[in-house]
């Protein structure tokens, strides 16, 4: 795990590079210069250590910067017969490229970015994972190119500026959408993307090269016990890669769920004396039992780890600040506290990241799975739209009639809204009281939706599509690569693994949601590896007291920063409706003021403590 930045017709600072992300890279930091192109490496040595250095050269044509790690890399190499001098994934890259070109990306299994220089050509290849998991940001004003594994790496060398139009995305879904940054001339590079950048002319040619859309479309024919067999088979092998891959010793979370479970279970096959990682906070729920139930099972070097919000004021800043960019999930702070913990004890750590999303985790899939909400039926809007009004809002997140209060309204809504209200939940309801100029802010999300919401496939999985290109990606992923990195810490996804990515999505859909049951091919496979009491847990997550700390702890902290007469909100929220939050009086559930404060107390963060200093 690194951290890379490079340039054309841009001389690098490096002293702003480590000052930036020297959290990424703490083992070493080398730079490569030639012509007209910068390339910077930060190093967090895991893989062959001495022989792994970069920047790497091959031939004196090629040279590489990496971030990430190619899982199957040694097979490759025996696959195709590449002889390398060293045992790094950095040299099979380059071997790759040198043989195929940009032809190479559908070989590996792994997270990663990369950019590979060809000196004769005198062209940059940059490529993405199929999952995004690791980041890369880049600037281009057709007169420089320069990018970074981060949004603060790039502010530290660039005098960016904020691209209002894309905050009114922040403000709908809670993150940027797909490419969008909060900078002018600033794109974040997709998932399952390439760029080929004549570095003389600055002609830059984007391509995907992978996407999830085409695995949604298609339907496999096995039955349960096939499909079983085949994740069991495919989570095995990538469970195996991630521990063996590493010369510094693996550890697992280990939650009181089943996907963390399941990998814990499998990776002591590996080590049978891994390191396992549980957390509990005070004052809710603990998971602890649960997690040493598993633990106790395959006598993991299990250790049970207490986190405390009781610095959470002191830390609050810093914590948002790491992301770049506003960043609206509130369990960045737990996972922010986590990583911290466990990089105490280790440098690489396995996860549970992406079963959710493959396999049908949230409840909210459920109803998805008996009726395509995306599909238009006049009756059915007006019936529930006529429902909601008479109906008061639910005020209990969890309880049984807001979640049957949250179907109504979203059966109200007419195509993305429908989406946006199934999913983040933050201004919808209120989206009058953005201050919009008019604008359809959100077409390019509305293309993007509309292809797949006419889909000739079932609400499920059109639903499980937009949270893959949408939740995992500008969310799920970013708050756990900071969170992690920021304390230089590995975290590694068995369920993200390729044969995964491309199996997955084509199964039955009554494999991931049956009934009201979620994940059941997962629960199925849990009966074979872990204690019965996990099987049917619901799924908890980290459970934020947003409620409490916006009401309570933090409540002069939201004031501050959003009841300011500087606030950047009050260019994007009608002052009434501001105030009215602010100051209570408005008739809206308190989870959901909670949740809109948050949105609006990050963004505020973002601006005074990143965007004007």
């Amino acid at each position: 795990m690194c951290g890379i930045a490079g340039s054309i017709n841009f001389k690098l600072s490096y002293p702003v590079i480590d000052q930036n992300m020297l959290h990424r890279g703490p083992d070493e930091q080398t730079g490569f210069m030639t012509d007209n192109i910068d390339l910077y490496h930060l190093r967090l040595s895991i893989l062959d250590i001495e022989g792994g250095k970069q920047p790497m050269h091959l031939d004196e044509r090629y040279t590489i910067i990496f971030n990430g790690e190619i899982y199957n890399h040694n097979e490759i190499r025996a696959m195709l017969n590449l002889q390398g001098k060293t045992f790094s994934d950095t040299e099979t890259l380059l071997l790759l490229y040198q043989k195929y070109g940009v032809d190479f990306l559908h070989y590996l299994e792994g997270m990663f970015v990369f950019a590979i220089y060809d000196n004769k050509e005198k062209k940059l290849f940059i490529a993405r994972d199929r999952a995004g998991k690791k980041p890369l940001y880049y600037y281009n004003d057709s007169q420089k190119f320069v990018f970074a594994s981060e949004l603060n790496c790039l502010k530290g060398l660039l005098p960016l500026q904020m691209e209002n139009d894309h905050f009114y995305h922040y403000l709908r879904l809670g993150s940027f959408y797909g490419a969008l940054t909060p900078y002018k001339n600033v794109t974040e590079l997709n998932a399952g993307h390439f760029l080929l950048i004549d570095c003389t002319t600055l002609q830059t040619n984007k391509k995907c090269w992978w996407s999830i859309n085409d695995f949604y479309g298609k339907r496999h024919k096995d039955d349960l016990e096939e499909s079983l067999q085949k994740v069991d088979g495919y989570l095995n092998a990538a469970v195996k890669r991630r521990v063996e891959s590493s010369d510094l010793e693996v550890g697992s979370f280990l939650s009181g769920g089943i996907d963390s479970g399941l990998v814990t279970a499998i990776a002591s096959k590996y080590n049978n004396k891994i390191k396992t990682f549980t957390v509990s906070f005070d004052g809710e729920y603990d998971e602890a039992p649960l997690a040493k139930l598993v633990a106790d099972k395959y006598q993991t070097n299990h250790t049970e780890i207490k986190i405390s919000f009781d610095h959470l004021k002191n830390d609050l800043e810093k914590i948002c600040c790491n992301y770049g960019e506003p960043f609206f999930d509130s369990s960045a702070i737990p996972s922010y506290y986590v990583s911290a913990a466990a990089k105490k004890h280790l440098t690489v750590i396995l996860n549970g990241d992406g079963a959710d999303e493959l396999f049908g985790g949230y409840r909210r899939y459920v109803p998805f799975a008996q009726y395509d909400f995306f599909k238009r039926n006049a009756f059915i809007k007006n019936v529930a739209a006529l429902s909601k009004n008479i109906l008061p809002p639910g005020n209990n997140k969890k309880s049984k009639y807001n979640y049957f209060y949250r179907l109504i309204s979203l059966a109200s809504k007419n195509n993305l809204e429908i989406y946006l209200s199934a999913g983040v939940d933050i201004m919808e309801n209120y989206e009058t009281d953005i201050i919009s100029h008019g604008i359809d802010y959100l077409q390019p999300m509305r293309t993007d939706f509309n292809a797949i919401a006419h889909a000739n496939i079932s609400g499920l999985r059109k639903i499980m599509n937009m949270d893959f290109n949408t939740t995992l990606f500008s969310d799920l992923l970013v708050k756990m690569d900071i969170a992690n990195m920021a304390n230089s810490l590995e975290g590694r996804s068995p369920f993200l693994c390729k044969e995964l990515l491309e199996y997955a999505p084509g199964m039955n859909d009554g494999f991931k949601i049956k009934g009201s049951t979620t994940k059941y091919l997962l629960r199925q496979l849990a009966k074979k590896y872990l204690p019965s009491e996990l099987i049917n847990q619901p799924k908890r997550g980290f459970e934020i007291p947003l409620k409490n700390w916006v009401e309570l702890e933090l409540k002069d902290v939201v004031f501050d920063y959003v009841g300011s007469p500087t606030a950047i909100s009050r260019q994007f929220i009608k002052k009434e409706f501001l105030e009215s939050l602010l100051g209570n009086t408005i008739k809206i559930s308190a989870e959901k003021r909670a949740k809109i404060l948050w949105t609006l107390l990050s963004m505020e963060i973002w601006y005074k403590k990143v965007y004007l200093q």
